[in-house]
């Protein structure tokens, strides 16, 4: 990170020692010793990830008017059959010869190669060879490389006969409760829906802290809008955000303009998904990262996802250089559409027309008196699945009158010819049905912590106004009071003279108010100060002989040093209002 004013480059192994020994995280499993990707948050660390996550829901819930949700982390191996993610949601891996340890095969190329994870196998496999890459642990020979499935697996019941699997992303419980929540938005389109939960991905080798964890903590949504109507009333308000952007059609520079700009000159493809970098880049400004540590990168199509049509990275820049952070996706009606072809359900929105048009038309339709006593109880989801197909691609079975294929919760069903009908003419419609596109903005929420962190931690020689250093470094995270964990310090200046008696109740009120509060009686008030800087706390009271006189209090900003005096009688509300940003310090 660059100096500020007299602090020195950022001390990466010293900022972690701070963020462990002072409650933020620690690794998971320690005394057994630890097992990599996985970390324990701390009491400084859940409370801030639970005010970043409260600040992404006043983005996205209050702003943007999407809906929370709360699914199972364990989903039946039939919901991932058919989102693709068995058969594609790998990494490739190369094992040593000798010490068969397993090694991410992109990550060893990552100081050589421009965009390794965007390689093929045997792309890979070239450069490895070309690279002459051997066993980081060893020196050895690496094998070949294989693909390895990211997911975690599990069982559902006592037996083993329903396999299932940890999420590795939140998104497709969502698809599936498709039409509950078209339901409760009452039939309208576009609306959106978030969720917030942990997501599960067997890493091959995680090596990078919290960058990169096999759970972890994930904050989604997924905007659902008419592909022949993409606008909505809020499509406009970020075109002016100038950004960072690096198009996979220029991926070596990076250009600097506005995300109206470039979505006419057709870098980004649709206002939409315009509006949902803004969006993102709102929120993280808004958490504490600088704007000019961030930038956009759209993914090369070598490297997209097999759910994407188009995808753009927020990257901000750490100690381990430009990574990754949030993932804004144009998934299509990919999701959708596998949803409904493997359970056979209908997952369709619908057009409203204020008058009927006329159109051409050509569909399957079922013959319900045949098919209800075949099929019983299945009989009419199975006629919504023929109903879904697409004449066009069945013309020889439509033709020579043959069975056709349906598929119903991941089981293949013969419907015969006398079960369905071609209709073909002209139609006038008042409703149409069509399958919602979807963007997604998918957040790391541990990624997103540790950046606002690196990006908040000084160090100096000097300590500023009040402190007082223990060993000649002083320490201070600048966190933004929405999340800084501890909002303020309560100091009674000596344990006596009815300073307690003051500083205790003020103290019970502004945790009754909400704001977490560090209550200290030890130590000189400087090296207090020292301690609530060094975690992030924004604001400390003192209450001091005076206070027992005249019933005020001295306030200390923490990036300043300043203090200030005010009554005692309005300090909650004060505080209050500085951590919500309604007054500023200076102004005090």
């Amino acid at each position: 990170m660059p100096p500020d004013d007299n602090s020195k480059e950022l001390e990466v192994g010293e900022l972690y020692s701070v963020l462990k020994r002072r409650g933020y995280f620690w690794p998971s499993f320690e005394i057994y010793g630890g097992v990599a990707g996985f970390v324990d948050l701390g009491p400084l660390g859940s409370l801030i990830r639970e005010n970043i996550e409260g600040i992404w829901k006043d983005k996205f819930l209050l702003e943007e008017g999407f809906h929370l949700v709360d699914c199972p982390s364990i989903n039946p191996e039939v919901v991932f059959a058919a989102s693709g993610h068995l058969e594609k949601f790998s990494d490739l891996l190369v094992r040593c010869s000798s010490c068969l340890l397993p090694f991410r095969a992109d990550h060893l190329l990552e100081d050589l190669i421009e965009n390794p994870d965007a390689l093929g196998k045997d792309e890979l496999a070239a450069a490895l060879k070309e690279n002459d890459i051997r066993c980081p642990e060893c020196s050895s020979e690496l094998g070949g490389p294989e693909e390895f499935n990211l997911m975690f697996s599990t069982f559902i019941g006592p037996g083993k006969e329903k396999l299932a699997y940890l999420r590795p992303e939140t998104a497709q419980s969502i698809f599936m409760d498709f039409n509950s929540l078209y339901r409760y938005n009452r039939d309208r389109m576009p609306f959106g829906v978030a969720q917030i939960g942990k997501g599960f991905r067997n890493e091959i080798s995680p090596r990078q802290g919290m960058l990169r964890l096999r759970e972890f903590h994930m904050a989604e949504g997924e905007f659902f809008f008419d592909p022949d109507d993409p606008s909505f009333k809020g499509a406009g308000r970020y075109l002016d955000l100038e950004v960072g952007l690096l198009a996979s059609s220029d991926p070596g520079s990076t250009i600097h303009t506005t995300l109206g700009k470039a979505t006419d000159e057709g870098i980004i493809g649709s206002r939409l998904l315009a509006h949902f970098l803004g969006v993102t880049h709102s929120f993280a400004t808004s958490i504490g990262i600088p704007a000019g540590g961030m930038r956009f990168r759209q993914h090369l199509p070598s490297e997209m996802a097999h759910y994407a049509r188009d995808c753009w990275d927020l990257e901000v820049i750490t100690s381990n250089g430009w990574v990754e952070m949030v993932g804004v996706a144009d998934r299509s009606a990919y999701d959708l559409n596998q949803h409904a072809k493997a359970s056979g359900v209908d997952l369709r929105a619908r057009r409203k027309f204020d008058e009927p048009i006329v159109r051409e038309i050509s569909r399957l339709q079922p013959k319900m008196k045949e098919m209800g006593p075949i099929f019983r109880g299945d009989a009419k989801a199975l006629g919504e699945a023929l109903e879904s197909l697409d004449p066009k691609n069945l013309k020889d079975h439509i033709s020579s009158r043959e069975p056709i294929t349906v598929t119903l919760r991941g089981k293949e069903v013969e419907i015969p010819s006398n079960c369905y009908e071609l209709v073909e003419g002209q139609e006038r419609i008042h409703v149409e049905p069509f399958t919602p596109n979807v963007i997604e903005p998918s957040f790391g929420i541990d990624r997103l912590m540790v950046s606002v962190l690196e990006h908040a931690y000084r160090e100096s020689d000097t300590s500023p106004k009040g402190g007082e250093s223990e060993d000649g470094t002083y320490r201070v995270l600048r966190l933004d009071p929405r999340v800084a964990p501890v909002k303020a310090g309560v100091f009674p200046l000596l344990n006596k003279d009815d300073l307690p008696e003051l500083a205790s109740p003020l103290n019970d009120r502004l945790r009754r108010r909400g704001l977490n509060t560090y209550y200290d009686v030890s130590g000189s008030i400087g090296r207090r100060y020292a301690r609530m800087d060094e975690i992030g706390t924004p604001f400390c009271i003192t209450i001091d002989h005076q206070s027992v006189e005249d019933g005020s209090a001295t306030v200390r900003e923490r990036d300043s040093g300043e203090q200030v005096r005010v009554p005692i009688e309005g300090m909650v509300d004060l505080i209050e209002d500085l951590c919500r940003g309604r007054v500023s310090f200076e102004n005090l």
